[in-house]
């Protein structure tokens, strides 16, 4: 036998990279330009993330920072876990990661497959938060002996690996003929990383990254600064921050385009159905940032979009008809939460401050006969507070009347787009929540709408 003819990796690691550009040609078919998509899915972790785990790890063993036997850590949202997790079982590291409960449940189970332990941490908690999946990740570095943190936010080996791998593979693939790159932002290393190589080959290629609403990207990149009245819950995994990380270098992205949640469902959705590409949220983001930006592409330009990665991980969410229709992404006529708020005679939604007091709380709530109350954070939706609940805590312990909000609230309340039906909006307040936000999202405006709000619309 001759082995020369073998083509055989000595281990999975070697099947990081090289992933194919595959033409778009039914999902993005209003849009006059080229539109390929370079589909991360045929790493071996399914993402895009097996990239810069890989060359995270590698930097810090060749800097004595992780050594034999130790532990990696992480906060993740499920893809740098997996590629951290498969690198860690060739190498011989254990992993510990930490992750929020927004992030769907395949995720934290793949990452249970692969040997790791996994921390579920609130998602609506700021990013200092002692609870926070970033904080408990940093904290755990001190107290795990022979550990590194790899921070994927902060490490530039991220940015570094798609610099190396990712920017090359598509300028070689294109010919060099690309002339837009855009990508779901979240660390910064992939958009920073590939868009500072296609730059350095060609300075006119635009690199437009795609932000989702409630996240502090695209303001930032615009003004420099971190506005916390745009910082809210959001749906879409896998871009998005309440924060800057270091992986950023903003002067290499011409612009930010913001998605809605029901938007980036949708077309998650429709890239499976109309090109027969399973991927995840980010990618449904990506092609509806191309599609609202459609007018400024013209016929001979050559766009590629990252698919970062597979769908198999949003089952649960995505591509769950339940799911969807409980978030209001599939019902399409009818009355909407438009219609809802457009009815009332008082329309702006009061919050109150987390640091304000339990007692001044009920006391807000019984001035305004409201039953529940968004909590903010320097304009920021954190938490809500329920009348029923603060009642009942002060009658057991009338000693807490005057503990912070932020000691005893709940979760925040969803948001959904402005457009959602009544129906869905129905099922949601009168099932899992007791009210929900609506954003118009044109206008930039919060609404909070309750069961008594549709109570009163049904029999006018």
């Amino acid at each position: 036998m001759q082995n020369s003819k073998m083509k055989i990796c000595n281990t999975i690691l070697d099947t990081i990279g090289n992933t194919p550009l595959v033409r778009l040609n039914n999902v993005t078919s209003e849009v006059k330009a080229t539109v390929l998509a370079k589909v991360e899915t045929f790493n071996p972790g399914n993402s895009i993330k097996d990239r810069m785990a890989l060359k995270m790890i590698e930097d810090a063993e060749a800097a004595g920072l992780l050594k034999p036997g130790g532990t990696i850590i992480e906060g993740t949202s499920g893809n740098t876990g997996m590629g951290l997790a498969i690198a860690g079982i060739i190498k011989g590291y254990k992993c510990i990661f930490t992750t929020t409960d927004k992030q769907s449940k395949e995720k934290v189970d793949a990452l249970k497959a692969f040997g790791a332990e996994v921390i579920v941490c609130p998602t609506n908690v700021e990013p200092e938060d002692p609870r926070s999946y970033y904080s408990v990740a940093a904290r755990l570095k001190n107290e795990v002996p022979n550990s590194y943190h790899t921070n994927q936010y902060d490490n530039l080996s991220n940015r570094k690996a798609h610099y190396e791998q990712t920017g090359p593979e598509i300028w070689e693939q294109t010919d060099g003929k690309i002339t837009h790159l855009v990508v779901g932002a979240g660390t910064g290393g992939t958009v920073t990383g590939t868009g500072k190589y296609l730059k350095e080959k060609n300075p006119n290629i635009k690199i437009w990254a795609i932000d989702t609403y409630g996240s502090a990207l695209k303001k930032y990149h615009e003004t420099g600064v971190i506005e916390n009245s745009e910082i809210y819950p959001y749906v879409t995994e896998g871009i998005g921050e309440d924060f800057i990380p270091e992986n950023y270098d903003f002067k290499i992205i011409d612009h930010f385009e913001k998605v809605t949640d029901k938007d980036a469902a949708i077309y998650t959705r429709e890239i499976c159905r109309k090109e027969g590409i399973w991927v995840g949220n980010s990618a449904g983001s990506a092609v509806a940032g191309i599609i609202q930006m459609k007018d400024q592409l013209k016929e001979d330009d050559v766009v590629v979009v990252i698919f970062h990665d597979h769908g198999s991980r949003y089952i649960g969410k995505m591509f769950n008809d339940e799911w969807m229709r409980k978030m209001g992404y599939l019902d399409k006529t009818g009355m909407t939460a438009q219609d809802i708020v457009s009815s009332r005679k008082n329309v702006e939604m009061t919050t109150i401050d987390k640091n304000e007091t339990v007692s001044n709380a009920l006391k807000l709530m019984m001035e305004n006969h409201f039953s529940q109350l968004p909590v903010t954070s320097d304009g920021r939706i954190v938490g809500s507070i329920f009348e029923n609940k603060v009642m009942n805590l002060l009658l057991q312990s009338p000693d807490k009347k005057d503990v912070r909000i932020e000691e005893i609230m709940s979760a925040a309340l969803p948001f959904v787009d402005i457009t959602t039906p009544i129906e869905t909006i129905s099922k949601m307040v009168c099932g899992d929540y007791e009210a929900i936000l609506a954003k118009d999202f044109k206008r930039d405006i919060n609404y909070i709408i309750t069961r008594s709000d549709i109570a009163e619309l049904m029999v006018k």
